[in-house]
């Protein structure tokens, strides 16, 4: 099964991850300590996605380094790790990777894992990033380079030998190729947030939408946006899903009242499945935890989920 089909469908919401799987509260850096034996388990637990941040470089004021290692090799490490769980960036920063490493990287990947690769993208939103890597004046322009970008991917991935001029990348003259392709010619793409563009163009391009959490008073507004984005760009019967990723602190007390929280929510397991309801009638496909904030022990809040509340919302077959 493909990651793509073990996660989204029309109509259903799925659960999956945001790496590390451990809360880190204190600091900018997780321990990962055990990692390999806790994304094993999140596997034969039976939750639908695995998602691995892009963070090139350490920047103090941001204040977190995601799962430390970059996210190609740790993806290919996890897919030597796992048997089914869907893997995922979320999100590679397009911009500061060159398109055509990106491509084999990406493909390598998806090859690795049996076709269970799903490729978050984004232009990045982190402006001392840039200079480092000698696009500071690239920044403000990112939404330009991000285009770019993602049609050199693109180019790369489907099509053998491709001809096309991207002056800030390259130019490919139909005289080399980039191999190995992905299982199916295609990587499933999702940009993330906006990436400084306009609703319509990321409908017309991604696969589908990976956005942050917005709070139940915005979310519908928000999906409806999208599916409607789609139809008009791409027909009445074309299906791209929308996620979200949110910090989760799952509280030891199941009737922990919904506490929002920056960019996420604390709460206890009977307030987390009322919220997830919520997502779902509204058209969520599939929603990402982060446990950053998490003081528990992560395999703790890995078991109470799996018990009580992947059943409800469960992976696709």
């Amino acid at each position: 099964m493909s990651g793509y089909s073990r996660v989204f469908a029309p109509g259903q919401l799925t659960l999956g991850f945001i790496l590390p799987l451990e809360g880190y509260p204190d600091g900018p850096a997780p321990t990962m300590k055990d990692h390999a034996v806790v994304t094993r388990l999140a596997d034969e637990l039976g939750f639908g996605a695995l998602w691995a941040r892009d963070v090139p470089t350490y920047d103090p004021h941001f204040g977190d380094v995601g799962q430390v290692f970059d996210p190609f090799t740790y993806l290919g490490f996890l897919s030597a790790n796992t048997n089914q769980i869907a893997l995922g960036t979320g999100s590679a920063v397009m911009t500061l990777r060159h398109p055509l490493l990106l491509a084999k990287q990406a493909a390598s990947i998806d090859r690795l894992s049996n076709g269970r690769l799903l490729l978050g993208v984004a232009s990045g939103d982190r402006a001392v990033a840039y200079p480092a890597f000698g696009t500071g004046n690239d920044f403000e322009s990112r939404g330009e380079r991000f285009r770019e970008a993602f049609a050199m991917f693109r180019a790369s991935t489907e099509e053998d030998f491709p001809v096309g001029l991207f002056p800030r990348f390259g130019e490919l003259g139909g005289r080399v190729d980039t191999i190995p392709k992905p299982i199916v010619r295609k990587i499933p793409t999702f940009v993330t947030g906006r990436s400084r563009q306009d609703v319509e163009w990321i409908a017309t391009h991604s696969d589908g939408w990976f956005f942050y959490n917005v709070g139940l008073e915005r979310v519908d507004m928000i999906t409806q946006t999208w599916f409607d984005a789609v139809r008009r760009t791409c027909g009445e019967d074309t299906f791209k899903p929308f996620f979200e990723g949110l910090f989760l602190e799952l509280e030891e007390d199941p009737d922990f009242p919904l506490t929002p929280i920056p960019a996420g929510l604390r709460v206890g397991r009977h307030g987390l499945l009322h919220y997830l309801e919520v997502l779902k009638k509204v058209g969520v496909n599939h929603t990402a935890f982060n446990p950053k904030p998490s003081r528990r022990p992560f395999t703790e809040i890995l078991h109470e989920l799996a018990e009580y509340v992947l059943p409800r919302f469960p992976s696709l077959t």
